[in-house]
């Protein structure tokens, strides 16, 4: 029976596949915010927004409608609405309201928006009667660019996020085992679709798979560097264009003891690689991940060339990024490879 295919801890486009649950403390969230606004998907940081508004408004709506009732403005509204002819009278001239042309709950809650998103009808204003009201429009003109710059800051950070630019970063589908200088190696393919530059990139590798202690510890993901090569050394690597980036399976590789008979039984078996580096045109650190399981290695296959020069400049194909072709390949572990050079 064929056996369910094991899933990866990292998907091909980046995201790892490790849920969290049973969170107790819940509150750490609330101690950074901003972070967590970030986080959050679009439809609920708009809503969230949404709301902040909505609830400021209504708020401050309120605390007007209240100063205007207390210093009775909308008694005195009301009485000018019934008898317009009360205006011109001496008593009535003489009173003077915090706010105009407030009369109901309504007309502050108007007022409120007027105030705190800086729109200016000119129908209602404040006045030099009341020391509350000039309080609290101040009050509410901080309030709102508080919200103002949170949000402006959110939406700046989830559309500028280092995951987006890692979208053009691409991997080869499938890894290869091949020989390259006499010894097998781990091959993948790596490019970078935009023009602009990725500054200071490095990679990085790890094998992922389950294993278990001399004590009996099982460690479900136990996490191990490999040393990785690529054409200009060390782990830096220079991408104005495609590379191959290739681990030496020697001694200390954990791909050893590995062969093309045995490569599809290691289903634990699975290689991540990182690409980190800082965007030439925003400055932002950004990270590109992807995996290998045990079914994505191809034995004795090797990647076809995809630069080429054409008219004074070098071209690349990406139509042929993750082609692969067959190469002669011993079909046996690294291990037994080093083993027979040694007796020859």
């Amino acid at each position: 029976r064929a056996r369910e295919r094991r899933a990866g801890v990292v998907g091909k486009n980046g995201a790892c596949n490790v849920a969290h649950k049973n969170i107790r403390e819940q509150g750490r969230f609330l101690q950074d915010v901003f972070t967590t606004l970030v986080d959050l998907k679009w439809p609920h940081t708009l809503l969230i927004f949404t709301m902040s508004f909505l609830c400021s408004w209504l708020l401050f709506g309120m605390v007007w409608w209240l100063i205007a009732f207390a210093h009775g403005d909308l008694d005195h509204s009301t009485r000018l609405q019934r008898d317009p002819a009360e205006g011109t009278a001496g008593s009535a001239a003489a009173f003077v309201p915090c706010v105009t042309s407030i009369h109901s709950f309504t007309s502050a809650f108007l007022f409120s928006i007027e105030v705190q998103v800086t729109i200016g009808f000119g129908g209602r204003m404040v006045t030099e009667e009341c020391p509350a009201a000039i309080l609290v429009l101040i009050v509410q003109n901080i309030v709102g660019l508080v919200i103002n710059a949170i949000m402006l800051g959110c939406i700046f950070m989830k559309t500028s996020q280092a995951h987006r630019r890692a979208e053009t970063l691409i991997f080869s589908k499938h890894a290869v085992i091949a020989l390259r200088e006499g010894r097998l190696c781990f091959m993948l393919r790596v490019g970078d679709l935009r023009k602009s530059m990725i500054i200071s990139a490095t990679i990085r590798m790890q094998v992922v798979k389950k294993t278990a202690s001399l004590e009996g510890e099982v460690v479900p993901l136990n996490q191990i560097d490999i040393q990785m090569e690529n054409p200009v050394g060390g782990n830096s690597i220079f991408l104005v264009s495609p590379l191959i980036i290739y681990h030496v399976i020697d001694k200390n590789s954990p791909l050893y003891d590995i062969s093309p008979m045995n490569l599809h039984h290691h289903e634990d078996l699975e290689i991540i690689v990182i690409l980190e580096g800082v965007v030439e045109t925003t400055g932002i650190t950004t990270q590109a991940r992807t995996s290998y399981l045990a079914d994505e290695i191809l034995w004795g296959q090797r990647f076809v060339p995809i630069v080429a020069e054409e008219d004074g400049r070098y071209s690349v194909d990406y139509s042929k990024f993750g082609n692969t072709v067959k190469v002669p390949t011993p079909s046996c572990t690294a291990r037994q490879l080093e083993e027979d050079k040694s007796i020859m």
